[in-house]
This record gives structure tokens, C-alpha cells and sequence, in this order.
């Protein structure tokens, strides 16, 4: 692992700023680009290790605080560690930012975010790569298919709500991806019932499009967020591999 740089930066959309933390390997060189998209607690001390051991691997990582329009992050003071106790609390003040950054919203954002990263001294300037949690796993594969030529690879862990029967589920967008993606899921996640995964698989085959899908036996929604009681370390080694041989490959 290289040297990593990190620092915190605003990021101009069309409704604001949005603040962000940028991680990078402490050099001169300019590296693939990823995009980081959070979980529902936020752009946190936990996210920005996460963003720079991917910056260790070698590249150049982005980490928005997708409810700006509410305020800078952290929105709600987060203890060091989530525990079951704490967590429907800070997850009821949390849902409502949730709720108001609609698919358009954030697609408009996610323009911004990718034209940052275009426009970034330490970024090539090709396609780049997509992490998601959470709800920013259906983030991430929103943005791959709503900005096809931009995104090479995307990947989403522990993901909610990702192929639900509503007109705007993510999954929708898997016609327009040409991305090569990657799904992590937790077979105990009560966001992502077995007829969601079924219903994402089925579409991403129908699509054609390039990816894999594993169920990662024994893990809970949220099992690569260490500062949560969700967290598993197997599971979470097991996704650090699947990302860096997806990025490898592909950016």
C-alpha cells in the first residue's frame, strides 16, 4: 500500500455545494478515479478510512456527503460505534435527508460529482470506477446507468431496495449500463429479500449486461461498516477483494 493524502472538498452542483473528502496516493501522479457513494450514516471518520485504503491500492477516490442540501456532514452527531441500541434513533433522524434526495436529485448530482472528477488534477481523465453501501449501492447503480460512457465499473455492497416493484427502482436503469458491475449481498438483509436479488439478476441478464452477483453467507446489511454492530470482518476481506479485482480489471 502507497502513502495516501487525504482532504476535505466542496464540490459545486446546481443546488449548492456539496462537501466531500478526497483521498489520494501521496504522490505526483494522476490515478483512476472511483467514486465513493455512503451509507445512510454518512460521510464519517469509518467512510474516509474506507476511501483511503482504496487510494492506497492506487486510486484517486471521492466521497460526496450526498444530503448536502440538508447541511455539511455529519448531519446527526454519530457516536465512535453504532450499536443496535442507538440505531433506530439516528436512523429516524436520518430518513427524512434520505427521503427527499430523489433519483433526480441525485443524478443531477451525480453529474457534478463525475465532472469534478474529470476536471481533478490527480484523476485520469478516463471512465472511472463506482463504489456504493447501502443506499448507495442503488446510487452507484443509478449513476452507471444514467451516465453510461462514464462509468467503467460500479459495485454495490449490502445494497436496499435495489430491484423493488416500483416504477423508479434502480433497476430499471440496467438497460442503459454498460458498465461492468459487481453485487455483494448480505443473506441476511432484511432491505434486499431473496425475490429482490432474483428480480436484479433477472434483469441484469435480460440486459446483457456484464457482472456477477454473490450472497455473502452469515452477513447483515451494513457488514463492511466497522463502527456499526453489523460489521463482519470475513465478509468485509471478502468484498475489499471482489472491488480491487473489479477496479483492477477494469480502470
Amino acid at each position: 500500500m502507497t502513502a495516501v493524502r487525504g482532504t476535505a472538498v466542496d464540490i459545486p452542483t446546481q443546488d449548492g455545494i456539496a462537501d466531500a473528502y478526497l483521498a489520494q496516493p501521496d504522490d505526483a501522479d494522476r490515478h483512476p478515479a472511483v467514486l465513493l457513494y455512503m451509507d445512510a450514516f454518512g460521510l464519517r471518520p469509518h467512510l474516509r478510512t474506507m476511501a483511503d485504503r482504496l487510494a492506497g491500492a492506487g486510486y484517486t477516490v471521492l466521497v460526496p456527503n450526498v444530503f448536502y442540501r440538508q447541511g455539511r456532514a455529519p448531519l446527526t452527531e454519530l457516536p465512535d460505534f453504532i450499536d443496535p441500541a442507538a440505531r433506530p434513533e439516528l436512523l429516524e433522524s436520518i430518513l427524512p435527508a434520505a427521503r427527499a434526495l430523489t433519483p433526480e436529485l441525485a443524478m443531477r448530482d451525480a453529474g457534478a460529482y463525475l465532472d469534478w472528477l474529470a476536471s481533478c488534477p490527480q484523476a485520469t481523465d478516463r471512465p472511472v470506477g463506482i463504489t456504493g453501501y447501502c443506499l448507495g449501492a442503488g446510487l452507484a447503480l443509478r449513476t452507471a446507468g444514467t451516465f453510461p460512457d462514464r462509468v467503467a465499473a460500479a459495485a454495490g455492497f449490502h445494497g436496499g431496495h435495489l430491484a423493488t416493484e416500483a416504477p423508479d427502482s434502480p433497476h430499471t436503469v440496467v438497460g442503459q449500463v454498460t458498465a461492468e458491475l459487481y453485487f455483494g449481498h448480505a443473506d441476511q438483509d432484511h432491505a434486499l429479500p431473496s425475490e429482490q436479488i432474483e428480480r436484479l439478476e433477472k434483469a441484469l441478464d435480460e440486459a446483457g449486461v456484464r457482472h456477477r452477483t454473490e450472497v455473502y453467507e452469515g452477513a447483515q446489511h451494513g457488514y463492511t461498516q466497522a463502527d456499526t454492530a453489523a460489521y463482519n470482518a470475513e465478509a468485509a476481506e471478502r468484498h475489499w477483494r471482489a472491488l480491487l479485482d473489479l477496479f483492477g480489471r477494469t480502470l
